[in-house]
């Protein structure tokens, strides 16, 4: 690369006057300025909002190749739609400048942050996985990086990393010309040795994965891997030498982290990780202490780097050097088995009384004994909802292996007069052998020690360390009342269910279940807990959200927090009350730390924590807190469709595909995610065909599952314009809503929109009416909730009352703003789009749907392109600019 024509395009930049009027940029100030252009914070006029423009320098280093190079590249950057990459928003050309525009990020570079003063090495890693898991995504849609440095990785107001200045950017694409130059692109003190030497048809993901690893060796040393006094001596130490290890400059970096920097600086890319996702999900296994993948460097390691140097002198020893290196691999492989975790999943428990009512004794024993052993750091313990599937099943070395476990635990449970009869037994699960088993024959009103003395065993059998306070909290007894506790279990079971149109049944059945244990005991603990759980979600969920089903669930915690103020539960069941009641995020995951500490296998701690991330719109992280709770509840059917509603709100559509076949493997049959999957391509490419096909397959083999899929039936007959289909879909809700996210539409409503689509306006007039009737009552019950408003603004505008609906519609937005729910808050600002446009404000209607459009929302292409809530827009520009702008690239 000429430098000095670098250093010419810098200064014609620097000497021209930068014009303040940029076509439909007011260029406000320069904020950046690097070898490829400068970057200045900017006002777009058309539609008010500040971006950031980065204009291509002129001059012999912008020739006309390297401007397409540049442009070309910029486009392709553009279609990438993730929350940790800074968004392209337009790419184009001005008197002959290109520029570009992006999302502005309010925050500083990492170069600039960590200048002021280290971070830890556990920030470190964590920024790293945040960024590697970005740079999987951007690998996933063909683009590379190639020029990943601590000065493009921007951290925002909350500490997230954005990936930014996707300049260097290339499509993934054999045979490309464009970018088949000899030049070197990239920062040399963070740059692969394919792109030092200038070979860019070497040039692949595993270059950005070496940029990753310098980031994150500078991160942990405050030195990049290579640094030498010019260009050409960073180059040469960087294709002659090894980079020194990260613990010699800083001692508190172990050696597993430092394993892991050294891989992704192998010289040779095939001997770094295979992709970012491995590399990112590495640092997780070293965060929540668990063995990485990566092998420490050792006398093999050194060997074969040391004979790359020195090949002559290396083939005079090679016979003992491979000698030592397989001794030294044999030894690696030990000590590798030896590092295997041990863990355990509880089976249910066998019921052998003749009173098949017995079996919610079994399955509370089971229970108990799980969340006795769950109290135990030192072992990794199997939720209860996915070891339930396996009642019956005999085949334990299968168990094992599905659940990544070395142990299971089975047993039996029979009462007989006054006593109780239970026998456990563990078994390895690698060998298929019995480890310990026994038998405990008691009175009822002893029984409920059984579980504590059970849990004890297995533990001491298992060679896990017991803290005075786990031993204490294993001891404890739930209840003396055998009714409360078989109670409690009946409901524990309602809750494992996954949730989908029969939500609102379940946990109203499980709360009265739960009422009725604390009745016969009113000192239960844990069934306090459960019903705050269970009160949260009725009004969280808008399925009851009333004042009174707010107090319920407050007064549920406050009984339990007087029984035991410093109980785990009492701090999750707080966490729970402050998310789902007050939007507390803060608070609540506050709540969460101090909870964890004495749950170390509660999976639900990381699941609403993944949640509130959620919320808050930390998606990355939101996603690694729920992977975690997945690894801990690996066959939690709820988990997995809430990681693919994700999936699905970031318009990331391949990754929720997979996930929801992930879902599909553990329960093949369900229909609600067969339906999800189908309705993927509705949404993403705006084909109904799959999603036709998959409900005419549920009338014709399974009519009464038709009520559970009916919001998507409903919404692809709308779709397709097919006015019967939609009656029969509106006829099968029954007593279910029609639901969108938190938004519950009525059914005079929906009749209203089809009396619309087929010009009967004075039938459309007289639904709405009783629509605005039934819902104003509901916007009653639930003041200050912004999604009931947001009907009520939807329906006065099909009944052309435009100021209320209006009013009502910016109300709901300002009830719940983006900033406290990042999936309904958007759902708000949609619905306020869809409500101008009804009443005819084309320009508020396009100016909300370009905001809501481009951040992650639950609005998609095949939404906007088909259904007839946007046909008011349909042929405004602005309008087909935004679907444009979704539409699958």
């Amino acid at each position: 690369m000429d430098a000095n024509a670098e250093s010419r395009g810098e200064k014609e930049l620097r000497s021209e006057e930068t014009p303040r009027e940029f076509g439909d940029y007011e260029l406000l100030e320069e904020i950046g300025r690097g070898g490829q252009g400068v970057v200045f914070r900017a006002w777009q006029r058309s539609l008010s909002r500040t971006v950031a423009v980065k204009i291509i320098g002129a001059g012999q280093f912008a020739t006309n190749a390297h401007l397409k190079r540049l442009r070309r590249e910029a486009e392709a950057a553009a279609k990438l739609n993730h929350p940790g990459i800074v968004p392209i928003y337009e790419v184009g050309e001005r008197d002959g400048t290109s520029y570009f525009s992006m999302r502005f990020v309010e925050g500083d570079p990492l170069d600039e942050v960590v200048s002021l003063g280290p971070i830890s090495t556990r920030q470190a890693a964590e920024l790293i996985a945040k960024v590697a898991r970005t740079v999987h995504y951007a690998h996933q849609h063909g683009i590379l990086h190639r020029d990943i440095k601590p000065g493009n990785i921007l951290l925002d107001a909350n500490g997230e990393p954005h990936l930014t200045d996707f300049g260097l950017a290339r499509l993934v694409e054999h045979g490309s010309t464009v970018t088949g130059t000899q030049e070197i692109m990239g920062t040399p003190s963070y740059m692969a040795p394919e792109q030092a030497i200038g070979n860019n048809a070497a040039v692949s993901s595993s270059t950005d994965i070496y940029g990753l690893g310098a980031v994150l060796y500078e991160l942990l040393t405050g030195h990049p891997p290579f640094a030498g006094g010019t260009t050409y001596e960073t180059i040469r130490l960087l294709l002659d030498s090894e980079p020194r290890q990260p613990r010699s400059w800083n001692r508190k970096v172990d050696r597993d982290l430092s394993a892991v920097c050294l891989k992704c600086l192998e010289k040779n890319p095939r001997y770094r990780y295979s992709s970012a996702l491995e590399l990112a999900e590495d640092l997780e296994r070293w965060l929540w202490h668990e063995p990485i993948r990566a092998k420490r460097s050792g006398f093999f390691t050194h060997a074969r780097k040391w004979m790359q140097r020195n090949p002559t002198i290396a083939a005079l020893i090679m016979l003992s050097v491979v000698l030592t290196a397989g001794l030294g691999a044999m030894i690696w492989q030990r000590e590798s088995v030896g590092r295997i975790s041990a863990g355990i999943a509880v089976l249910p428990f066998e019921n052998l009384s003749d009173d098949k009512e017995d079996a919610f004794f079994a399955d509370g024993v089971q229970d108990d004994v799980l969340t006795k052993l769950a109290k135990i750091a030192d072992l990794k313990v199997i939720s209860r909802t996915s070891v339930m599937h396996y009642r019956g099943k005999r085949d334990l070395r299968q168990v094992g292996r599905t659940l990544g476990v070395s142990h299971v635990l089975e047993g039996t449970a029979r009462r007989s007069g006054g006593k109780v009869h239970i026998n456990a037994q563990l078994v390895d699960t690698r060998t298929n052998t019995g480890v310990w088993a026994d038998g405990y024959e008691r009175d009822l009103k002893e029984a409920f020690a059984i579980p504590a003395e059970i849990a004890q065993k297995v533990a001491e059998q298992m060679r896990a360390k017991i803290s005075t306070a786990e031993k204490a909290a294993i001891e404890r007894k739930p209840t003396d009342d055998l009714t409360a506790f078989e109670l409690y279990a009946q409901a524990k079971n309602l809750l494992l269910t996954s949730f989908s149109s029969a939500a609102r049944a379940k946990l109203l059945q499980a709360a009265d279940l739960l009422d009725q244990a604390i009745m016969h005991d009113p000192l239960f603990f844990e069934a306090y807990c459960e019903l705050v759980h269970t009160h949260g979600l009725l009004y969280f969920l808008g399925l009851d959200h009333t004042p009174a089903r707010l107090a319920s669930a407050e007064a549920a915690f406050q009984a339990a927090f007087r029984l035991r103020p410093d109980a785990g539960e009492a701090h999750l069941a707080r966490a729970e009350n402050l998310y789902h009641g007050y939007l507390d995020y803060d608070g609540a995951l506050a709540e969460l730390a101090i909870g964890r500490r004495s749950l170390p296998n509660d999976s639900r701690v990381f699941a609403v924590t993944g949640f509130i991330l959620r919320r808050q719109g930390h998606w990355e992280e939101s996603t690694r807190n729920l992977q975690r709770a997945i690894d801990l509840d690996p066959r939690n059917f709820y988990l997995l469709q809430q990681i693919a509603l994700s999936y699905g709100v970031l318009r990331q559509y391949p990754e929720e595909i997979s996930v929801l076949n992930r879902a599909l493997a553990i329960e093949p049959a369900d229909v609600d995610t067969e339906v999800a999957l189908a309705a993927v391509q509705f949404h993403w490419k705006a084909d109904t065909r799959p999603l036709h096909q998959r409900i005419e397959s549920i009338r014709a083999t399974n009519p009464p599952a038709l009520p559970s899929v009916a919001n998507d039936w409903l919404s692809c007959a709308l779709a397709e314009d097919d006015i019967a289909a939609a009656r029969n879909a509106l006829d099968a809700f029954g007593e279910i809503p029609l639901t969108d996210y938190a938004v519950h539409l009525n059914r005079p409503f929906m009749e209203g929109v089809m009396a619309r689509m087929s010009n009967d306006e004075s039938k459309a007039q007289v639904a709405f009416v009783a629509a605005r009737a039934e819902q104003e009552k509901i916007a009653q019950a639930q003041p200050n909730y912004g999604p009931a408003l947001c009907v009520l603004g939807l329906i006065d505008a099909g009944l052309g009352r435009k100021e209320e609906a209006l009013r009502e519609s910016r109300r709901a937005v300002e009830l719940l703003p983006v900033q406290n729910d990042a999936i309904n808050g958007p759902l708000m600002i949609e619905y306020l789009a869809m409500t101008a446009a009804w009443v005819g404000d084309t320009d508020l209607a396009c100016e909300q749907l370009a905001v809501v459009t481009g951040q992650p929302a639950p609005i998609s292409y095949g939404q906007l392109k088909l259904l007839p809530f946007w046909d008011p827009l349909r042929g405004d520009p602005r309008f087909e600019k935004i679907l444009a702008s979704l539409s699958p690239k």
